[in-house]
């Protein structure tokens, strides 16, 4: 069971890793019991490698399987996902052809989903242990800056981050000096943004300070992000099914489903070439190449009787002043089935004059959403919040913040 990372816990997966890629026994990450918060890493736990005791996922899985991966459950309930050495090692290099080179990872994540175990990868395929950034007492980020300042030799540093630890990364920068920001910035290769939609204002004002941030797409399934800043790695091919859903194909996809072939039939298809696709749940389009996630298809709201995507609406909101993070949901109604609901945690940036944060208010929300995605999309309801509910590796817990809005609007209807 992997917990909080530390020094100890992350030397004994890299270890696992390490043999797992070398024809050594496959390892399978357990994540601890629910109580922590997916970016501070969960509660405490130690390591289990069923793929180490005798009668374990070594012998249970096929041969050339490294590592045994539990999806999020953000689709359903989660699901064990066989991920081959092979593929594990063309995305590491894909992933380092993209940036550049290898340099040296830190790891930020939690080990039991395949964002945090994709950087011991990386190291591991690299030839040296992850940098890290302990997690025990929650994510701080100027511990995550020291890391970056004091990472040795001279290689570029890269590190994988979800949305809310770049929010606390940016917030501590923007407090710095030119010269301490300096420090770090000359020392990052890339920042890997991933695990849930990223506000545009948040991408800004980190590209501002120089953070090298880079969004990635992708899914256990597909070994982590495939797809970065809209364009496929190399190898990685990605194409529209008739409505509009994502398919990837290339070297980086996983073996299957551990003992679920009636998924493995639906999921992953061989079309008459050949070539291997796996059919995601994300909404996409296509420029070229270059795609563009709308959001996933069971998250579409029907209000009224008009289909909203709810990603369209949050990126509208998110461009507002005082917006740090947005999540729009449905919340039932009987006049509209669903009232299309804004959760928002406001800017920690000032925002007015006066150098107080403030939200925009539902007037200020509802005319922006509507000039720019038309009425039908516009908000009913807007909820402030502190923070997001998150689940997995930094995923925004889509039902728990349903029913956070539901219970917020019963208790206050003029929300």
């Amino acid at each position: 069971m992997v917990g909080p990372i530390d020094r100890d816990v992350v030397a004994e997966v890299t270890a696992a890793v390490r043999d797992a890629l070398t024809d050594g026994p496959a390892f399978a990450p357990v994540a601890p019991p629910a109580g922590g918060s997916a970016e501070d890493g969960g509660p405490d736990g130690g390591v289990t490698d069923d793929g180490v005791t005798e009668g374990g996922a070594a012998e249970t899985v096929p041969e050339g399987v490294a590592l045994v991966v539990r999806t999020s459950g953000s689709t359903g309930e989660p699901r064990e996902v066989l991920l081959d050495a092979a593929a594990l090692r063309a995305s590491a290099a894909a992933t380092h052809e993209r940036l550049g080179g290898p340099g040296r990872w830190l790891l930020a994540l939690p080990l039991a989903h395949v964002a945090g175990l994709q950087v011991v990868v990386r190291s591991v395929v690299a030839g040296h242990d992850p940098l890290v950034v302990p997690t025990a007492g929650g994510f701080d980020p100027r511990t995550w800056l020291d890391a970056v300042r004091s990472a040795p030799d001279d290689a570029p540093v890269h590190s994988s981050l979800v949305p809310t630890q770049l929010h606390r990364v940016v917030t501590a920068l923007e407090d710095l000096p030119a010269s301490a920001v300096g420090a770090v910035t000359a020392r990052l290769g890339a920042v890997l943004l991933g695990g849930a939609a990223t506000a545009p204002s948040l991408r800004e004002r980190a590209r501002a300070l120089g953070l090298p941030v880079v969004t990635t797409y992708g899914m256990t399934e597909t070994c982590g992000g495939c797809v970065y800043d809209g364009e496929p790695l190399a190898g990685v091919e990605v194409r529209l099914d008739d409505d509009g859903a994502v398919e990837v194909a290339g070297p980086v996809l996983a073996r299957g489903y551990r003992d679920r072939p009636d998924l493995d039939r639906v999921a992953f298809r061989v079309d008459p070439d050949g070539r291997r696709w796996f059919a995601t749940a994300d909404l996409g389009a296509l420029d070229g190449q270059v795609l563009r996630v709308l959001g996933r298809r069971d998250d579409v709201l029907v209000t009224g009787g008009a289909k909203v995507a709810p990603a369209a609406v949050e990126a509208a909101v998110a461009a507002l002043p005082g917006v740090a993070e947005v999540c729009v949901v449905g919340v039932p109604d009987p006049e509209w089935g669903q009232a299309v609901t804004a959760v928002v945690v406001p800017g920690a940036r000032p925002s007015t004059a006066s150098g107080l944060s403030s939200a925009p208010d539902l007037r200020t929300v509802r005319d922006h959403v509507a000039r720019t995605l038309g009425r039908a999309a516009a908000p009913r309801h807007l909820v402030l919040v502190a923070a997001l509910p998150l689940r997995g590796p930094g995923k925004v817990d889509r039902a728990a913040v349903a029913r956070l809005a539901a219970a917020r609007l019963a208790s206050d209807p003029a929300g």
